[in-house]
C-alpha cells in the first residue's frame, strides 16, 4: 500500500492519529519503533539542524531533500511543513510536485508572507485569504497523485484574531484543502470556536507545540473536543539539545564521558536504530 493511501486510511478510521516529530532520518527511525502510525517533518526543528532559527532561512530544495532522507528511512507515512509554498501560486505547484517525488503522503502549507516565522514566534505576517486560496488551488491541481495531502495552514489566529481565521478557514476549505491547520493560541474559548465550526466538515489537525502558547492538553482532550491529528513536532529534537548539552557540558568540566553513559543509548542499540542488522543480513545473501 501507498503512503499516501496510508494515511487517508488512518483519516477515515475511528480514533485520533498521533505524530511523532522528527527532523531527520534518524528520529524518523525512532518515530517509527517506539510505535507512532504517522512521521511529521518540523519545519523548525530542520532550520535548527542547519543552524538557523526558523525564520524562512532554508529553501524548498534543502527541505525536500531531507524529507526524502526521512521517507526513505521509514515505512509509516510522512507529513512535512512546507512553509508558505516557497512563493506564490506557481511556486506551491512546484513545492507539490517535489515533495511527491521524495515520497512523502503530503504537506502543509502557511498563508505567511515570506520570510515566514515559526508558527509561534512573533513577526508574522500574513498573505490576503484569496491569495491563500488561489495557492491551495494551484497546490491541488498540482498532484499527480489524488491521494496526497494538501494541508492549509492558517496563521491567522496571533496575527488578526479569532474571526479572521475563521473567515480564511471558510475559504481554504472551499478552496478544497484536505485538512484545516489552526495555529492557536492558549484559548480555550477560541480552540472550541475552531472545532465547533469546522469539526465534521474537514479534518482537523493540532500542534501540540511546547512553545507555552497552546493549551497543555491530554490527546484524549482534544480528541473529545473534535480533532484528528494530534502531532509532537519538536518535542524530541527541544529534548535531545537539552542532553547534548548536559553531556558534553560534563565531559568538558570533568574530562571523563564515565558519568554520561546513563543518559546514552548502547552501542549496538544506537546502529540498530538504523538497522545494522538488516544490512548486514543483506551482505551475507549477496556474498559481501
Amino acid at each position: 500500500m501507498s503512503k499516501t493511501r496510508r494515511i487517508r486510511e488512518l483519516l477515515a478510521a475511528p480514533g485520533i492519529i498521533m505524530g511523532g516529530g522528527a527532523h531527520d532520518g534518524l528520529s524518523a527511525r525512532i518515530v517509527e519503533q517506539v510505535g507512532y502510525p504517522l512521521c511529521v517533518v518540523t519545519g523548525a526543528g530542520a532550520s535548527m539542524c542547519r543552524g538557523y532559527p526558523d525564520i524562512g532561512l532554508v529553501t524548498m530544495p534543502e527541505m525536500v531533500e531531507n524529507a526524502r532522507y526521512i521517507a526513505e528511512a521509514v515505512s509509516i507515512p510522512v507529513l512535512v511543513d512546507a512553509d508558505n509554498g516557497y512563493g506564490n501560486a506557481l511556486n506551491a505547484q512546484r513545492t507539490v510536485r517535489e515533495f511527491e517525488r521524495a515520497g512523502v503522503a503530503g504537506i502543509h502549507i502557511e498563508d505567511q508572507d515570506w520570510p515566514k516565522r515559526c508558527g509561534h514566534m512573533a513577526g508574522k505576517r500574513l498573505i490576503a485569504k484569496d491569495e491563500m486560496a488561489g495557492k491551495l488551488k494551484a497546490a491541488l491541481d498540482a498532484r499527480h497523485d489524488k491521494d496526497f495531502l494538501i494541508i492549509a495552514r492558517c496563521d491567522a489566529m496571533a496575527v488578526n484574531g479569532l474571526d479572521d481565521a475563521l473567515e480564511r478557514g471558510e475559504a481554504y476549505l472551499e478552496a478544497g484543502a484536505d485538512m484545516l491547520f489552526f495555529e492557536l493560541r492558549e484559548s480555550m474559548d477560541e480552540m472550541r470556536a475552531v472545532v465547533q465550526r469546522f469539526r465534521g466538515r474537514v479534518p482537523l489537525h493540532f500542534n501540540h507545540s511546547p512553545s507555552g502558547q497552546v493549551p497543555r492538553l491530554h490527546v484524549s482532550e482534544i480528541e473529545a473536543l473534535g480533532f484528528k491529528t494530534v502531532c509532537f513536532y519538536v518535542h524530541a529534537l527541544m529534548a535531545a539539545c537539552k542532553v547534548m548539552r548536559e553531556v558534553l557540558t560534563e565531559i568538558k568540566t570533568t574530562g571523563n564521558s564515565l558519568a554520561t553513559w546513563d543518559r546514552m543509548v548502547g552501542f549496538d542499540e544506537f546502529w540498530e536504530i538504523a538497522g545494522l542488522k538488516s544490512y548486514r543480513e543483506a551482505e551475507k545473501k549477496y556474498g559481501l
